[in-house]
Parts: C-alpha cells; structure tokens; sequence
C-alpha cells in the first residue's frame, strides 16, 4: 500500500522574489557575494563625480602640457604638418588613450576617483574590463571634453544611478567604494525546528537562493509588515521543495527560512572544519608542518 507524503504547511502564496527596495520601492544598490557579504554598492552622488571629474581633467591637462611640450622640443625642425599630426596624436592619446589604459589597469579607478574614493563598476557590481573602459573613454571624448561636459552633466542629473552617455552603452556606473563590506548575521536557530532541521535534508539548496533568504532576513526588521510577509512567503516557496521532509505543519516562513539557513552554515561550518584536518594531517606526514619546511 502506498504511503501518501504528508502536505508541505501553509508557509503564505509564493509570489516571484525580486531584489530587495528600499523605502519607496527604489533599488538599494546592494550587491551580494557568493560569501553572503553584502557589498554597499552605492552609486556615486553628482557632487563626487563632478569633483573626480575635475580632479582627472586637471591631471591630463598637466600631463597633456608635459607632452605637447617634449613633442614640440623634439620636432622643432620639423615642417608644421608633422608637427600638427603629433600634436593631434598626442591630444587624442591624452584624451582618450590616457583614461582607457588607468581605467582598465586600476579595474574602473582614476587619480580623481583615488581621492574620491569612486570607482566604474558593470551594472552587476562585476569589475570593469578592456571594452568598457574603451567605450566610455570613446565617449568621453566627446561629452566631457569636446562639449565642455554639458551632455554628460545633463545625462548624470536625469538617470537614476547618475549615468553619462558613456556609462549608458558600456553598462557600467560609479559607485561609492569607501562604504566597504558588512557581515549579514544570521538569526538564531528556532529551537521547535531544530530537531527538524538536524533531519532535513537540504543539500540542493541552490547558493543564489539562500542568499536571498539571507538578505532578506537581515532586513525584515526594517520592511514593511506586508511587504516583510509577502516577501518571506515567497522564499519560503521557493525554499520548500528543495527541503525534505517539509517543516511542521503551521511553520512561519521566516522561522522556517532561519532554521534552514543556520542549518546549512552549520554544515558547511563542520565540512569545511574537517577539510583542515585533512590537510594538516597532509602536511604532518609530508614533513611540511616543521619550521624551515
């Protein structure tokens, strides 16, 4: 006779799980990495960039000055065509070449944005690379320098993460790279759930997943009651049927998302715990744990 597998509990409708808002519905900017550290990517205020802005303009006027100058030293003989080709070379180097290789070299930073404390990141939060800073070094060009920087000021004022032209086709913007890194703690382990808990077999459980959960946690003191429930339900729905066997009967989401959570860290917390052991017992027997080894 075949056993019926008991209902999963009411853990409230599962609804799609978006990203996190803050008041009023606005993105926070927050990203999240595979270590459950949020990362406070904040997009950089239009007073910062315009600051880091000027503070780059300057630098590649001194050093364009320094250049046109040892090009006309070098080529005072020369007729005056060759002397514009160099000169022409040289600015469109300053310009554009200049701002391409620090930018791609320091992975979206620049001497203003050091000072600043800015940096150039992907619309993901991911590091900048070559064809990024190639386009907003392109488009630099001609909205920073060749229009006085009235587009990308116009462009900066109207866009939500402060975005010029540049940054708009590369996909790429300025955050905030001072605020740092803080740890997301985790709740406590609901003590009805951890007999459960120690039993559930939860190893499918996808990483981008609890992360959700995690965050989500971290901040439900902060929501809205109904947004708080409506978002708690939805990970919890997407969480349950990864879960076996499902949690009590009549389990809030939240305390079924912690203990999940508490109990996974856990785990990894004893896996990763004897992989060290096996590697000092490695070390140990090949003679490598001695001094001077």
């Amino acid at each position: 006779m075949a056993t019926r597998r008991p209902e999963p509990p009411d853990l409230g409708p599962a609804r799609e799980a978006g990203p996190l808002a803050g008041p009023g519905g606005a993105p926070t900017g927050d990203v999240v990495t595979g270590e459950a550290v949020v990362l406070d990517l904040r997009a950089a205020s239009f007073a910062s960039r315009l600051l880091a802005g000027l503070l780059d303009a300057l630098a590649t006027a001194v050093v364009g000055v320094l250049l046109l100058l040892g090009g006309s030293a070098l080529l005072s003989e020369a007729d005056e065509a060759a002397a514009g080709a160099v000169a022409l070379t040289l600015t469109v180097f300053c310009l554009v070449g200049i701002p391409v290789l620090v930018e791609t070299l320091t992975r979206g930073r620049s001497l203003g944005k050091v000072v600043t404390g800015l940096r150039v990141v992907r619309d993901d939060g991911g590091p900048v690379r070559f064809r990024h800073c190639v386009v907003r070094g392109l488009l630099g060009f001609f909205e920073l320098w060749a229009t006085a920087g009235s587009p990308a000021i116009l462009c900066a004022l109207i866009t939500q993460r402060g975005k010029r032209f540049g940054d708009l086709l590369a996909g790429t913007y300025v955050v905030r790279e001072r605020t740092g890194a803080r740890h997301v703690p985790l709740p406590p382990m609901p003590p009805e759930l951890a007999g459960w808990a120690h039993r559930a077999d939860i190893g499918r459980l996808p990483d981008g997943t609890a992360l959700a959960a995690r965050q989500f946690l971290s901040r439900a003191a902060g929501l809205h009651a109904s947004s708080r429930e409506q978002l708690g339900a939805s990970l919890a729905g997407s969480l349950l049927p990864l879960v076996s066997p499902p949690p009590p009967a009549g389990t809030p989401a939240e305390r079924f998302l912690a203990a999940v959570l508490v109990e996974r860290r856990d785990r990894e917390l004893v896996t990763l715990q004897r992989q060290q052991a096996r590697v000092r017992e490695l070390a140990h027997s090949l003679g490598r744990d001695r001094p001077g080894a």
